[in-house]
């Protein structure tokens, strides 16, 4: 039975990828293969009726933090990170749209050549008529990180379940499993425990936000795609967080 054919656990989602999904394995930039399959995923989702809301990262080509060492302003180097989720975000589009794909990306700096402002009235109804929307900018502010913007578009689309596609890592650990071999993984986990044990698989901000709307969460490897459709499906893979 192929897995168009199953019944998603999911209406409507927030997916968020980090900017290692648009790069090949050890890379910086865009890797054409990878993109690809990260939209053969997405694809596979909204063919089974899936409402899909991509909120993208762009530490493939920018983080923000680098910019210190540079002695660029904080501000100014969060800033050229949100023009990298952009582009990020076109590129995605248009791997989606060659695949029949209907998308909109949003962005939440305005930039209208390229992009529609982000409108939550059109948002969500973009997702409304099967499109996906790709949510670029991050939340438009310096000082906030991509997972900060995936809790509060999740939030602000009336999303079912916020998808954290993680890079390197399956899950929340109790410490980080790329330095210590005797992490132990969380199958499921509360907000509270994930900010009272300072766990640092993402943003206490996204954290925080995400247990005020009691939004669900689940983390996973984002490495392989197929990990997408899984817990779509409702497979049991990576942390979930309640």
């Amino acid at each position: 039975m192929s897995s168009s054919s199953r019944k998603p656990l999911y209406k409507r989602i927030a997916l968020k990828l980090s900017g290692g999904a648009f790069s090949g394995p050890g890379m910086q930039g865009i890797h054409f293969e990878t993109v690809v399959a990260v939209a053969d995923a997405v694809k596979e989702i909204v063919l089974m009726g899936v409402q899909v809301g991509v909120i993208v990262g762009g530490g493939n080509l920018w983080r923000g933090l680098e910019g210190n060492v540079m002695g660029i302003n904080r501000s100014v180097s969060d800033y050229m990170g949100m023009l990298a989720t952009v582009i990020n975000a076109l590129a995605f589009q248009g791997v989606l749209e060659s695949k029949g794909i209907q998308t909109r990306v949003l962005s939440a700096i305005e930039m209208r050549e390229v992009a529609e402002p982000f409108i939550l009235r059109r948002a969500i109804r973009h997702l409304e008529k099967g499109r996906v929307v790709i949510f670029a900018a991050g939340t438009g502010n310096p000082f906030f990180t991509t997972d900060t913007a995936a809790a509060l578009r999740a939030v602000e689309i009336g999303a079912e379940a916020l998808l954290m596609a993680k890079n390197k890592v399956d899950g929340i650990y109790d410490v980080d499993p790329n330095k210590e071999t005797l992490a132990i993984k969380y199958d499921e986990i509360s907000y509270n425990d994930v900010l009272m044990k300072m766990l640092g698989a993402m943003d206490s901000t996204a954290v925080s936000l995400s247990r005020e709307h009691k939004m669900k969460m689940i983390v996973f490897n984002g490495d392989d795609p197929g990990n997408i459709i899984k817990v779509v499906l409702g497979e049991k893979i990576g942390t979930s967080i309640k």
